[in-house]
């Protein structure tokens, strides 16, 4: 794997990121690592050298969670930009599943939560529409600028032109 301390600062990352639904909850992890620490998101992370963003999507399900799923539906791409080390372009895709025991996870603890908990619990800024967009089936291309506060300063959604933050 690269070493990523040569990454230039400012050059987009690129992620993949998986929503896993049972019915009207979701799986997702408390990060214990930076960024977002104790924050809760879905499971993922980067592109390793070569890989697609489907690739990586199956492979870090399978790392994080301990699932072989054989289909993943393509929500949408979410933009993130900041004059800070936190510039990234994320693959998002989801799936329903069964319920099942949350696992261990070496990334923090993952924990189902209800769509009515989503606006109580500490989440990135970005991810409440994400899940808003999934549930109602709509694709989406999120475009979101950050301060050096790390403040979302706007977002827009691309596809419908509109701003929505």
């Amino acid at each position: 794997m690269p070493d990523s301390s040569n990454f230039p600062l400012g050059l987009k990352r690129s992620a993949a990121m998986v929503v896993l639904k049972h019915r009207e909850h979701f799986l997702l992890l408390r990060r214990a690592k930076p960024p977002f620490v104790g924050h809760y998101l879905p499971v993922g992370g980067k592109l390793e050298p070569f890989e697609d963003p489907y690739s990586a999507a199956l492979r870090e399900l399978k790392e994080e969670v301990g699932l072989c799923l054989e289909a993943l539906s393509f929500g949408g791409i979410l933009t993130e930009t900041s004059p800070l080390d936190y510039n990234w372009q994320s693959h998002i895709y989801w799936a329903e599943i069964e319920f099942i025991p949350p696992p261990a996870c070496p990334e923090g603890e993952l924990e189902w939560i209800s769509f009515d908990q989503l606006g109580d619990i500490p989440t990135p800024p970005t991810d409440l529409l994400i899940y808003q967009y999934l549930r109602a089936g709509r694709p989406f291309v999120f475009n979101a600028v950050y301060d050096d506060s790390m403040c979302m300063r706007w977002m827009s959604e691309e596809i419908e032109g509109i701003k929505v933050w």
